[in-house]
């Protein structure tokens, strides 16, 4: 099993961030849906008595999404994968500024599961201990900080219209976001706290496997925040009921463009 915490600090108001992640997570949804794979919402409804984080975030909004991949992996892969297995189960609790998404599959069963726990503050990342881990968790914990500005980013994945270090945003003023440290002069400021925990129990490859994990987890939370920044012109000003309209027109617009067309977004050779 690995634990790591990614700190991502980010030049928006906590109250902001929520927005914004949520209209970023319906866009990336229908870049990567089409042609039998991609984004299935089974789930989109509020939840209440449900204890999380030592029960200090009770209530929130519960969502549970189905991936659809098999187009997405290497043709080998989809050759000699058993039914089932090209199929990810992403279950999530949302009781903002708390998040728990809980990601399984139903072929690995209990031999697989990546928790990913967020706590989102306003502050430069300087908090040792967040999720309240216990001793014995705290010193297997890993912390990596992901800055959004100087962070790499492979060059097939590099977008110069998502380059923070380059945006300005028309609503705000703020950006670009330049130097080693620009979140040390940034008003607002704030850090989601992602304590990533991976446990795949197959012999002889869950080294390789809960490594490779975290290392695509750190890329996808690079990229997304990145997003996350350099959208902000389109985000900027919605409130929370326009996004759950959003995620209502999110969902049928998904319905209909999973079985049709060519395979969008990430494509398996």
């Amino acid at each position: 099993m690995l634990i790591q915490e990614f700190r991502v600090i980010l030049p928006l108001t906590v109250e902001e961030y929520q927005v914004a992640q949520l209209f970023n997570v319906a866009e990336a949804s229908k870049n990567e849906t089409g042609g039998g794979d991609g984004v299935e919402v089974v789930k989109n409804e509020p939840f209440y008595n449900y204890p999380l984080l030592g029960g200090n975030h009770n209530e929130g909004q519960y969502t549970y999404k189905i991936y659809h991949l098999k187009k997405k992996v290497p043709a080998f892969i989809r050759l000699i994968a058993p039914n089932g297995s090209m199929e990810v189960h992403e279950k999530s609790w949302n009781a903002y500024p708390y998040c728990r998404t809980v990601i399984s599959n139903e072929y690995m069963k209990e031999d697989f599961e990546l928790k990913i726990e967020t706590l989102h503050i306003p502050d430069q990342g300087t908090k040792k201990n967040v999720h309240e881990l216990a001793g014995n968790i705290l010193a297997k914990r890993e912390v990596s900080y992901i800055d959004i500005a100087n962070s790499p980013v492979s060059s097939n994945e590099y977008k110069a219209d998502e380059d923070p270090s380059r945006f300005k945003s028309e609503k705000t003023g703020r950006g670009p976001l330049v130097g080693p440290q620009w979140w040390k002069t940034c008003d607002p400021v704030m850090t989601c706290y992602k304590l990533v925990t991976c446990n795949f129990k197959w012999r002889f490859f869950q080294s390789t496997v809960e490594n490779f994990i975290m290392e695509t987890e750190h890329r996808l939370f690079t990229n997304f925040h990145r997003q996350v920044f350099t959208s902000m012109d389109k985000w900027h000003g919605m409130t929370m009921e326009d996004i759950r309209y959003l995620e209502n027109k999110t969902k049928e617009e998904l319905d209909n463009l999973r079985p049709l067309g060519e395979v969008r977004g990430t494509v398996g050779e």
